[in-house]
This record gives C-alpha cells, sequence and structure tokens, in this order.
C-alpha cells in the first residue's frame, strides 16, 4: 500500500475503485466479521431497518451497497408473494456470495451514484453499512430518493459515534484498537483501519437527518439502538 493510500485510509476517504478492490479482497471474510464486532446482532439491526421501510407483500424495493445481500434477504421476506428486492453493489464479488445466498432475488452490478433504474420505480429503498461509502453522499441519497414512488420510504442503517462515556470510552476502545487487530488477523489491516475512521468521518444522526432533508425527503426520523453505535433513518419521497 503505497503513502498516498495509507493516508487516504486513515482519513476514511478513498477513491472508489480502491473502496471496490477493497470490498472484493474483504468478501470472504466479510459475513463472519461482521458477525464477529457486532456479537451477531447486525441482523437484528437490518430486521428492524426493513420495518421502517414499510413495505409489504407486492411491494418492489431496492437495497443499494448490499454487499452480501444481508437486508435485500431481510426485505424479501416482507414482499412475498408477488413482490420483489432488488440488490446492487459495485463489488463483484461480494455479489457473487449474495446470488449464493439467495439465488431467486435480483442481485445487479451497479453504481450507487448512478442507479440504472426509471424515476418512481420502487416503492422503497435502503441502504445498511453503505452510505458512509458512498463518495459523494448527497448524490447517493439523491439517486435513491429518485427511483422511489412518492410517498415511500428511504432508509439509511449505518454505523455512528456515540458522544456520551462509558460508550464513547468503549467505542474508541473496540473501533480504534481492537477492530484493526481483528482486520490484522483476518489478513487485511487496510480495509479494517478504514473502516473506523470512514465511521468517524461521516455525519452524526442529526448531521444525516439534515442530508437527508435536503435532497427532498420529508418527515425524516432516526432511531438510535446498541447505546447511540448504531443509527436508522427513514425519510419519504414527498407527494406530488
Amino acid at each position: 500500500m503505497n503513502a498516498e493510500r495509507v493516508a487516504a485510509s486513515d482519513s476514511g476517504t478513498l477513491p472508489e475503485e480502491q473502496v471496490r478492490a477493497m470490498f472484493d479482497r474483504i468478501a470472504r471474510v466479510y459475513d463472519l466479521m461482521n458477525s464477529v464486532m457486532t456479537v451477531g446482532l447486525h441482523h437484528r439491526w437490518r430486521e428492524r431497518a426493513a420495518d421502517l421501510a414499510a413495505v409489504g407483500p407486492g411491494d418492489r424495493v431496492l437495497d443499494v451497497a448490499t454487499g452480501t445481500g444481508d437486508l435485500a434477504i431481510e426485505l424479501s421476506r416482507r414482499v412475498v408473494p408477488g413482490g420483489e428486492v432488488v440488490g446492487t453493489d459495485f463489488s463483484d464479488r461480494m455479489l457473487e456470495l449474495a446470488r449464493a445466498k439467495a439465488p431467486a432475488i435480483a442481485f445487479e452490478q451497479a453504481n450507487a451514484l448512478e442507479l440504472p433504474y426509471d424515476d418512481r420505480s420502487f416503492d422503497a429503498a435502503t441502504v445498511g453499512f453503505g452510505a458512509r461509502n458512498f463518495s459523494d453522499l448527497a448524490r447517493g441519497l439523491s439517486e435513491m430518493a429518485r427511483v422511489v414512488r412518492p410517498g415511500g420510504c428511504v432508509v439509511v442503517l449505518e454505523i455512528t459515534t456515540p458522544s456520551r462515556p462509558p460508550l464513547s470510552w468503549f467505542y474508541r476502545l473496540w473501533f480504534d484498537r481492537l477492530v484493526p487487530l481483528m482486520g490484522r488477523a483476518a489478513g487485511d489491516p487496510d480495509a479494517y483501519s478504514y473502516l473506523p475512521n470512514s465511521v468517524r468521518r461521516f455525519p452524526d444522526a442529526r448531521g444525516l437527518a439534515a442530508a437527508m432533508a435536503a435532497v427532498g425527503l420529508v418527515n425524516v426520523r432516526w432511531l438510535l439502538t446498541a447505546g447511540g453505535i448504531i443509527a436508522i433513518h427513514a425519510g419519504e419521497v414527498e407527494a406530488t
């Protein structure tokens, strides 16, 4: 890893091609690392995000930055019979694993900043632990809002930084020390150094709500869980 890439990783930002390459590299350990880092709770957080999407049988839902597909799979349970979930990601290796998990779901390669779908073509759009990797957050949120029908929801599930001790102390120990160590054990210390840095530069819950409102979403609300480490936001596409 060259000095320029180290500096970018340390700042929590990487060029798009490097982010894609990073997720291709860590795909084989991604699910295991998620389970270890969250003690398995990430499945429950995805369930709550799917609840906020407010979808049901017959609906069509887009899951952006789907990774290995866990949130898309949770959403698919809500839209049967008659519905459809489309999961997109720019990492081919992640998509391979997602397709192996859930062959019935349409997993497609796509850039979150240029979604290849018509306006108002989904009933909801979600992103789980992927928004902080958008190279342009406003553009990514705007694209999600664009493809959702009026009255439909845009949901963002993301890690946030707690500000109050003792949780803030534990958070710093976990993310700044233990997560990079686990990444080293998993064979990719760069990726798991990037993770805590990307969280630090991402807006807090109030800032993300403002970013969602700025792209035209209304009735933006959020809940904090896991002691304030996880934020789940939902906003609606304004009815016209």
